[in-house]
């Protein structure tokens, strides 16, 4: 038979052992509720998606057109987008010198003549960055130039700019400026005004 103070002991020593376990317990659940809890993100991830997003350019779009003005783009879209955007062609337009496929870029204009106009002077196709088929003084290369890149010079206009591409396949490549004055309807009058406009690489 246990004595009173024997039993009394026991009862101390079940009681602490309990709460030595639930302070335990308690210490273990509070630090569990204060870790951190880290994301999986990737800053490269994150970077790439960034530059994925296409950026805003604005066009303007001018000539044979239905509803000319200044749209927004991106710089994955084309001038055929331009022109779809402007309502499309108009019954007078003459979309044979237009380069559909050519990407747009930030303050272009992008100007639609209509059949048998030559392009005004001051109607050119413009934007910070140079394009392909200029030179790095921003000159239109003649041996790279389409018809719609070389209407945007003076003096040229559809039936010239045809003319001269015309010349290239047939002769080869321009050696120089001045073989221009070999195509036919390209005089001396209009080579000056071309001079300072043009390379041939």
């Amino acid at each position: 038979m246990l004595l009173p103070g024997a039993i009394t002991v026991i009862i101390l020593l079940y009681f602490f052992a309990n709460q030595e376990e639930s302070t335990s317990f308690d210490l273990i659940s509070e630090v569990s509720s204060e870790t951190p809890v880290f994301e999986d993100t990737n800053p490269a991830i994150e970077m790439e998606t960034a530059a994925a997003v296409p950026q805003t350019i604005y066009v303007d779009v001018k000539g044979a057109v239905h509803y000319p003005g200044v749209y927004p783009f991106t710089t994955e879209q084309r001038i055929t987008d331009a022109i779809q955007q402007a309502g499309g062609y108009t019954e007078e337009a003459n979309p044979q010198l237009i380069n559909h496929a050519q990407k747009l870029q930030d303050e272009m204009v992008v100007y639609i003549p209509k059949v048998g106009e030559e392009v005004p002077e001051t109607i050119m196709v413009q934007a910070n960055t140079t394009s392909p088929t200029a030179s790095s003084e921003g000159k239109v290369n003649i041996n790279a130039a389409d018809e719609s890149q070389l209407t945007t010079l003076p003096g040229i206009g559809p039936a010239k700019a045809a003319a001269i591409i015309a010349h290239r396949q047939e002769k080869g490549s321009f050696t120089t400026t001045e073989d221009l004055k070999k195509v036919t309807g390209i005089g001396e009058k209009t080579f000056e005004k071309l001079q300072d406009l043009i390379d041939i690489k």
